[in-house]
């Protein structure tokens, strides 16, 4: 399966905050949005994802203080993308190595939606139960 049709199924909205806002309110972000990342924007530019791993590390690193600074001292800015073309094996790959959860999927620079690890091991699941269907069917009609 290809990211264009996890996307397709799941819809592409995508929870992006700015550089500038405060750890606090992301951590809000993150609660309201019952998500584990949000997509840091500068405009139309994709700068950062902050995850909830990021958020443990910038209070494991200055404490409560770090809630008041701004998502860009804590962000990840090194971005790993994924492109709507890419395979659920290439984005299994992408994510294991590189230890991320989220991908923003880029089409032509623009921010197109994020696929999770969540999304991964979903369609990972479907798969294989409609390939044990199959099977079941062939071995039924031989």
């Amino acid at each position: 399966m290809l990211v264009a049709e996890i996307l397709k199924s799941k819809g592409g909205e995508v929870f992006s905050i700015t550089p500038a806002m405060a750890m606090a309110q992301v951590c809000a972000e993150l609660d309201s949005r019952k998500v584990g990342a949000l997509i840091v924007c500068d405009g139309d530019r994709v700068a950062g994802v902050i995850s909830e791993r990021d958020v443990v590390r910038a209070l494991a690193r200055d404490g409560a203080k770090a809630l008041e600074r701004p998502v860009s001292d804590y962000m990840t800015r090194e971005v790993v993308f994924a492109e709507p073309t890419d395979t659920v094996a290439i984005l299994m790959a992408r994510m294991t190595d590189r230890r991320i959860r989220h991908l923003p999927v880029l089409k032509e620079s623009r921010l197109e939606g994020v696929i999770s690890i969540g999304d991964v091991v979903k369609c990972q699941i479907a798969e294989a139960k409609h390939e044990a269907e199959q099977l079941r069917t062939y071995i039924a009609a031989g």
